[in-house]
């Protein structure tokens, strides 16, 4: 569970109600017609967009990428790309067959070595395999800032109408108070929706995009230099130039500074 997603999401839808029973009660904030408004015209403004499995999709890997903390750690797989260099350059590729890897990706790269395919080939199939799986997410977060750019322009057509339903009806003065506090609700609805669930899902899923990239890079590189046989000690200091400065071994630091 993503308790980041879970906290902001908590904090504010309670804020937003907060803010309203503050002032009023919460049932002069609730319009059926408009929320309609916004959310069926949001959403068919986004299957014009794009085609519908692709807005299934996207909406299945936002709420799994939202709720879930699924984070690898680089220095795990850095020590176990270290364990089966040092297994693949005493004993050969065939050493690695039955070898347990929890990364579905490196697990694949692994086989891939196992079963003797040339190097290239088994680039070709991880790049593959990456480029896919990042254009999944990154179209999921495209989508996501699609919804999050028409909710607000929904919600301005809601008031609009709100507003041309008032103003027909401009013979009873005391009713276009009432009337206009309903034309706006729509606005709130679009920003709320926007702002609050769209544009967020959408800058988690291109944040958690770029980690996963570097992530399988990571990886690429091990499988990479596991197939050539490289000695795990350069292995280790290949690997380490892909960690933050500050999680980088002391070693690998010193050998920055002698190069410089």
């Amino acid at each position: 569970m993503d308790f980041a997603t879970l906290i902001g999401l908590v904090v504010g839808i309670g804020v937003v109600i907060g803010a309203i029973l503050v002032g009023s009660g919460l049932d002069l904030f609730l319009n059926l017609p408009g929320f309609l408004i916004v959310v069926g015209g949001t959403l068919a403004a986004t299957f014009v967009k794009f085609p519908l499995q692709n807005v299934f999709s996207a909406f299945k890997i936002g709420a799994s990428t939202a709720l879930k903390n699924v984070h690898e750690d680089p220095r795990g797989l850095i020590e176990v790309s270290l364990e089966l260099a040092e297994m693949a350059r005493k004993n050969g590729l065939l050493a690695l067959e039955g070898t347990e890897v929890s990364n579905p990706f490196f697990k694949r790269g692994v086989k891939l070595c196992v079963d003797g395919h040339p190097l290239e080939v088994v680039q070709n199939a991880l790049v593959r395999d990456m480029e896919l799986s990042i254009h999944r997410h990154e179209e999921g977060a495209h989508i996501f800032k699609a919804i999050g750019d028409s909710a607000p322009a929904f919600g301005m057509i809601g008031t609009l109408v709100g507003l041309v339903q008032m103003l027909a009806n401009m013979s009873n003065p005391q009713s276009i108070g009432p009337a206009m506090a309903v034309a706006l609700l729509t606005t709130l609805y679009g920003a709320v929706i926007a702002n609050l669930v769209a544009l967020p899902i959408a800058d988690k899923l291109e944040s958690k995009t770029a980690e996963e990239r570097l992530t399988k890079e990571l990886i690429l590189e091990s499988v990479t230099q596991i197939h050539a046989r490289q000695s795990p000690m350069i292995l280790a200091d290949i690997l380490e130039g892909f960690l933050p400065e500050n999680q980088r071994s002391r070693s690998a630091d010193d050998e920055d500074e002698d190069y410089e």
